[in-house]
This record gives C-alpha cells, structure tokens and sequence, in this order.
C-alpha cells in the first residue's frame, strides 16, 4: 500500500482537505492533481450512496508506478463541507483557484520534480483553465466534457426515457437561454427551485459562459484525452472534440470503460450498478496511458532542462 498523508490549505473556514499518496521511491518523482467531476463527488470519486473509490484507485496506481499525487474534497463536500462562501457569491472560478492552490501545494512537496493534472468529468474543465495560469507539465483528461454545460444539460432533456412534463421542459429552456445570455431570471417554478434558484444562477453563469474546447485550444502544455466507449453521462463526441481543439493533443478511446472508470456493458441498469461497487478494478488500458504519459512528458520537460 502507498504513503497517505492528510493534507489541506487554506484557514479556518476556507480550510480545505485533500489526500497526499506518496511512492515508495527513491530520489526526486512527479506528481499528479487529480481532480473530481461536478455535484456532491468528493476526492475518491464517490457520490453519496455510490462508492466506487476510481479516484483513489487512480493515486493508489499512481504510487504503484513511482509517483506522487493530491485528491481533495470540493468545497462543500465531504471533509471540506464547511469551506462553502455564500452561494451567491461562488463562482467556477472559485474551483479553479482552488485546485491551483492544490497545485502550488503539491508542487512544494518534498521530492516532487514536476506537477501534472488530471482531471475527471467536469474536472477535466477546471483543470484546462487552471492550466491557463498554472504551469504544469502536461494534463489528462478522463471523461471529460467537450461542450458546454447548457449544451449537455440540453443533450439529456431530450433523452427518450427523460420523465419532465413538457412545460417544465420549455421553462428549463428559456431559463438556459437567459442565464446563458447573463440575465437573472426573477420567476421560477417551484418544481425547479432546488435547480434554478436565484442565488445559484451567479454560479451557473460563470459554468455556462465556458467552452472546454475553446479554453483548452488557450493551453500550450502537453494533453491526453481518454474516454470511455460506455460512458453514459459523457459521450464519446465529448472526448472527440476536445481532442480537436488543436494539434498535439493525444486521443484514446478505452472500449467499455464508463463514467466511473471500471469495465461496464452497454446496458444502463448493469453499467450504473458498477458504480456502487469498490471492488472492481479501474479499466485495464486506463493506468498504462496515464503514466506511459507522464514518463514521456517528464522524461522530455527533464531533457530541455538538460540543454
């Protein structure tokens, strides 16, 4: 079993909490942020009542493979529940700075050479802008979103086994309009209060008015792309744009690899039951790019230093 070590930045209320894993290595080793998806999904990459640990299971083989890594709680999540602003005032900037704050950390770790990041699902999004200011090695996306969030949300009100009556439907749609043109929308029903209230339109504003693609076509910095073929929350066309947003950046799709990283069937019920299931191992070609990845990028960021 690796080193963990709790760790954590910030004070008193802004604390936040985060896991080191160490290699048993000797010598200096690089480093990996890995970040989580969106909603209530804490730093193993498990959401209440659904534990699968990918993300711990993703730093544990990346010890295993000699190197080092930070997975944190969000703000608002698991041990970091109380480091939440007033949600009028969060921003999805405010993730960004966080994990660059992560990022500065584990960079001051003993022992770490070079830092990479990795992010998951909606995690892939705040690591291309944290990449933006935060010089990083080189970046992995897994299952990340290629288009925009209203795009997505929009994608899913159309799917056929969607069960909104058709007037929230057509509400749900003016609404995505005006937060995505920066209007507040004053009116809404009681049935989408819990989604659309307005002290979280800010927050989804600040989601809305980003394009993965475009941002990630801003980085300069080495990308892999990985995306599962049984993913049902993020499709394949995700991971294919985001591969296109400019040259240099490596695509691979893992047959039968779904959203939490583990070998799922096609079938919805059988591939969403994985999810609940700890046990199962990661994908089998996931690890292997991930750090055939880093090596290479380390291995060349060390030659340049070199000359």
């Amino acid at each position: 079993m690796p080193t963990e070590k709790p760790v954590l930045i910030g004070e008193g209320s802004n604390t936040l909490f985060g896991t080191l894993t160490l290699p048993h290595t000797k010598g200096r080793f690089d480093a990996v942020l890995i970040w989580s998806g969106s909603g209530p999904t804490d730093r193993d990459g498990n959401l209440p009542g659904n534990r699968n640990n990918c993300l711990k299971m993703v730093a544990h083989e990346l010890a295993s493979a000699g190197y080092a890594s930070i997975r944190s709680d969000k703000r608002g999540i698991g041990q970091s529940e109380n480091a939440v602003v007033d949600e009028k005032d969060l921003r999805f900037e405010t993730y960004v700075e966080d994990a660059i704050q992560w990022a500065e950390f584990l960079k001051q770790v003993p022992g770490v050479r070079y830092v990479f990041l990795l992010g998951h699902s909606e995690g892939g999004l705040v690591c291309t802008l944290a990449a933006q200011k935060f010089n990083a090695i080189g970046m992995v996306i897994v299952d990340g979103t290629g288009f925009t969030a209203t795009n997505i949300l929009r994608e899913k009100l159309l799917a056929p086994d969607i069960n909104v009556p058709k007037h929230l439907l057509s509400e749900i749609s003016e609404i995505l309009k005006s937060l995505e043109a920066g209007a507040l929308v004053c009116n809404i029903s009681s049935e989408l209060e819990g989604q659309f209230r307005q002290s979280v339109q800010p927050y989804l504003m600040s989601w809305f008015k980003y394009d993965p693609k475009l941002e990630l076509a801003k980085t300069d910095l080495s990308v892999l792309v990985i995306q599962g073929t049984t993913d049902f929350q993020i499709s394949v066309e995700n991971g294919r744009r985001l591969a296109a947003a400019r040259a240099g950046i490596k695509f691979l799709e893992i047959k039968g690899m779904n959203h939490v990283l583990k070998d799922a069937p096609k079938h919805k019920a059988s591939n969403y039951a994985t999810y609940g299931k700890p046990m199962l191992k990661l994908a089998g070609p996931l690890m292997p790019a991930i750090t055939t990845f880093i090596n290479k990028q380390a291995l060349a960021a060390s030659v340049a230093n070199d000359n």
